[in-house]
C-alpha cells in the first residue's frame, strides 16, 4: 500500500480524470473537437436489435468438388509415377469421400492401389483401400481425414465471413461454429438486414470454365439444348423462380433432367440477358466443361475499375500458383471460350485470342442500362471477391430480426432495476453508516464510472447480461466497505483513536476482501475462457467490476479518509 497521501490523492486524481475522459464519447458528441478518445461502448443484439443467422454448410457438395479436383490430379500423376493409363474415376458416394478408379487392365490394380495408399497430396495419407478385384480400385478417406477437413470447412467459411462482415462495417458481429455443419452470424446494429443476408449468402465461388466447342452460342446444338432446357421445365412442373425456386435448385433439377443428353463432363450455366433485369426474366444457357476448370480460390485481390470505354469492369489477380493454373488452362484451351462463373452465373464468356499468363484477369458488368447499378454491382461484386471465396455453399436454417424496440424495453428495464438498486444501497449506507456511508456512495459512482471507462477502452460489446454483471457490482462494491466500517466500528469500541481504527480496520480487512474478490474473479476467468457471447460478456464486465472495486472500496475510500481525518483533524466515525 503506498503511504504517501500526496501520491495518493495524484493517483485518484489521475484516475478519475482518465475515467471521466474515456467514458464521455459514450454521453456526449466528442467528435465536433478534439478528444482524447473517441471510443464508444458497443451493444449488443440484445439490447439494439439486428440480425440472427443459423447458416447450413453444404459438406458433401464440399467433398464432391474436392473429390472431383483430385481426381482430375490422379490420371495426370499416376501416368506420370506408375507409367499406368486409367480408365474413368466415378465418385462413388461423396459424403463418405469413396472414389472408384476403374482398371484398363487387371495387371495395373498393384500400381495403382500402391499410389492411392502411398500419395498424401501434401497432406500425409488420406486414402484408405476398400476393394481392390482387378477391374477397379475403390477407396475412400481417412476418418481422420473426414474430420480434419469438415473442421476446416466450417473454419475457413467462419473466417470468410467475418471479413465479408468486416467490410460490410458491422461492429462487435459473433460468428461461430454450432456444429461440423452450421454457423452462427449475429450482426447487432444492422440497418440493412437484406443486404447483409445477400452478402452472407453469395457463395462468391468464382470458376473458369471452358465452353464446350460443340455448343457454341448461337449454334444448332445450343438451339437443341435450350429446347432441351424447355422441354424439362414442362415434364418437370417447375421454373426458376416459381414457388420460390432458387437459382441453385433450378440448376441441380436442369443439370439432372439433361444428364443423359449431354456428354460426360459438362454441366448448363446460364448468363443474365442483356436487356433482363433478373435471371428470371431472361436467361442464355452455356454448355461448361467441368474437366477443363479452375477454381478462384488462388485470387489474391478484386477491384473495382473502368475499361477503355468507360464501362466499371472488376480486376482480380491471381497468387503465384494461381496464375500458373490459369496460364496453362488458356493455353491449353487458347482460341476457345472462357465462362467467367460467379455463383453459378456466367459473367461473361470471353475468347482466349491467346494465353494469360500475366496472373491478371477482369470482370466485365456488361453495357446498357443504368451504369450506376453497373458501379454498385461492379462494387458489391469485388466486395465479395476481396473477402474471399467461400469453399461451400451455405443453407439459411434459421433468421431472426431483433427489432431495436425490443432492445430499448430491456435496456430501460435495466435502467430502472440498477437506478432503484443503487438508491437502496445509497440510502442504507448514508443512514447506517452516515457520513462513512456517504463516502461509500461516492465510491460507488466512481466504481461504475471506471466500469464504463474499462469496457469502452476495451471496445467491449455491452448485452443485457453486460447490463446484470453491472447491476450485480453495485451490490456487491459495498461489500468491501461494509467489512472494513464493521471492523474500524470494533477498533473504536476497543478504545483505539480514529486514526488508528482506519488504520487497522483497512489492514485487517484486506486479506478476507482480497479472498472474496480473488474467487470471484477465478469464476469469472473460467466463463470467459469456456463461455461465448452473453456469457462471456457478463464475465467480462463482472471482473471488470471487481477490479474497480477493490481500487474504490480500498484505495480511494481510505485516501479521502487520511486526508479528512489525519491531515484536516476532522473527527468522523462511522
Amino acid at each position: 500500500m503506498i503511504d504517501n497521501l500526496r501520491t495518493r490523492i495524484a493517483i485518484v486524481a489521475l484516475i478519475v480524470v482518465i475515467s471521466v475522459l474515456w467514458t464521455a464519447p459514450n454521453f456526449v458528441d466528442t467528435t465536433r473537437f478534439w478528444w482524447p478518445s473517441q471510443d464508444k461502448l458497443s451493444y449488443g443484439l440484445d439490447i439494439q436489435g439486428g440480425l440472427h443467422l443459423v447458416l447450413g454448410i453444404d459438406v458433401e457438395n464440399a467433398l464432391e468438388a474436392r473429390l472431383k479436383k483430385l481426381s482430375y490430379t490422379m490420371k495426370e500423376e499416376i501416368k506420370k509415377e506408375k507409367d499406368v493409363t486409367i480408365g474413368e474415376i466415378d465418385i462413388v458416394n461423396a459424403a463418405e469421400g469413396r472414389i472408384r478408379i476403374n482398371l484398363k487392365s487387371p495387371q495395373d490394380q498393384k500400381a495403382v492401389q500402391a499410389y492411392m495408399e502411398d500419395s498424401s497430396y501434401g497432406q500425409g495419407r488420406i486414402f484408405q483401400t476398400l476393394e481392390a478385384n482387378g477391374q477397379f480400385v475403390e477407396s475412400r478417406f481417412y476418418e481422420t481425414e473426414m474430420r480434419a477437413f469438415k473442421k476446416s470447412l466450417v473454419d475457413r467459411t467462419i473466417e470468410t465471413i467475418r471479413n465479408r462482415i468486416d467490410e460490410f462495417g458491422v461492429k462487435e458481429p459473433t460468428i461461430a461454429a454450432q456444429s461440423d455443419s452450421r454457423i452462427l452470424v449475429q450482426l447487432p446494429g444492422i440497418q440493412d438486414s437484406a443486404q447483409a443476408k445477400e452478402l452472407i449468402n453469395k457463395t462468391a465461388k468464382l470458376e473458369f470454365m471452358i465452353v464446350d466447342p460443340e455448343f457454341m452460342p448461337g449454334s444448332p446444338r445450343l438451339e437443341e439444348v435450350m429446347g432441351w432446357i424447355q422441354e424439362a421445365e414442362q415434364k418437370g412442373g417447375f421454373a426458376l423462380g416459381e414457388n420460390n425456386l432458387g437459382y441453385s435448385d433450378y440448376l441441380k433439377k436442369i443439370n439432372e433432367a439433361l444428364k443423359d443428353k449431354l456428354p460426360k463432363d459438362r454441366i448448363v450455366r446460364f448468363e443474365k440477358a442483356p436487356n433482363a433485369k433478373t435471371l428470371e426474366a431472361g436467361k442464355i444457357p452455356y454448355v461448361l466443361q467441368t474437366d477443363a476448370m479452375m477454381a478462384g480460390d488462388s485470387l489474391n485481390d478484386a477491384a473495382v475499375s473502368i475499361d477503355q470505354i468507360g464501362q466499371p469492369i472488376v480486376v482480380f489477380s491471381f497468387d503465384a500458383k494461381g496464375a500458373k493454373e490459369f496460364g496453362d488452362l488458356t493455353t491449353k484451351h487458347v482460341k476457345q471460350l472462357l465462362a467467367i462463373v460467379l455463383d453459378g452465373v456466367v459473367q461473361t464468356a470471353p475468347n482466349l485470342r491467346e494465353p494469360i499468363t500475366g496472373g491478371r484477369g477482369q470482370i466485365e458488368m456488361g453495357g446498357g442500362g443504368d451504369r450506376q447499378k453497373r458501379i454498385d454491382d461492379a462494387n458489391l461484386t469485388a466486395m465479395v471477391l476481396r473477402s474471399g471465396a467461400l469453399p461451400a455453399e451455405l443453407e439459411q436454417l434459421e433468421e431472426r430480426t431483433v427489432g431495436p424496440t425490443l432492445g430499448h424495453d430491456s435496456i430501460e428495464k435495466g435502467k430502472k432495476a440498477g437506478l432503484i438498486g443503487a438508491v437502496l444501497v445509497f440510502l442504507f449506507m448514508l443512514a447506517y453508516y452516515r457520513s462513512y456511508g456517504l463516502l461509500a456512495d461516492v465510491a460507488l459512482g466512481l466504481n461504475v464510472l471506471m466500469i464504463l471507462a474499462v469496457l469502452t477502452s476495451l471496445q467491449a460489446t455491452l448485452t443485457l447480461p453486460g447490463v446484470a454483471g453491472i447491476v450485480l457490482t453495485i451490490g456487491m462494491a459495498v461489500d468491501a466497505n461494509v467489512i472494513i466500517f464493521e471492523r474500524i466500528r470494533e477498533e473504536i469500541a476497543k478504545g483505539a483513536g480514529v486514526l488508528a481504527a482506519i488504520k487497522e480496520g483497512y489492514g485487517r480487512a484486506f486479506w478476507a476482501i482480497f479472498d472474496a474478490n480473488i474467487t470471484t474473479a477465478a469464476v469469472c476467468v473460467v466463463l470467459m475462457y469456456f463461455g461465448t457471447g452473453p456469457i462471456r460478456g457478463f464475465a467480462v464486465t463482472l471482473i471488470c467490476g471487481i477490479v474497480t472495486s477493490m481500487f474504490t472500496a480500498i484505495f480511494f475510500t481510505r485516501t479521502v479518509l487520511n486526508l479528512v481525518v489525519g491531515k484536516w483533524k476532522w473527527t468522523v466515525a462511522p
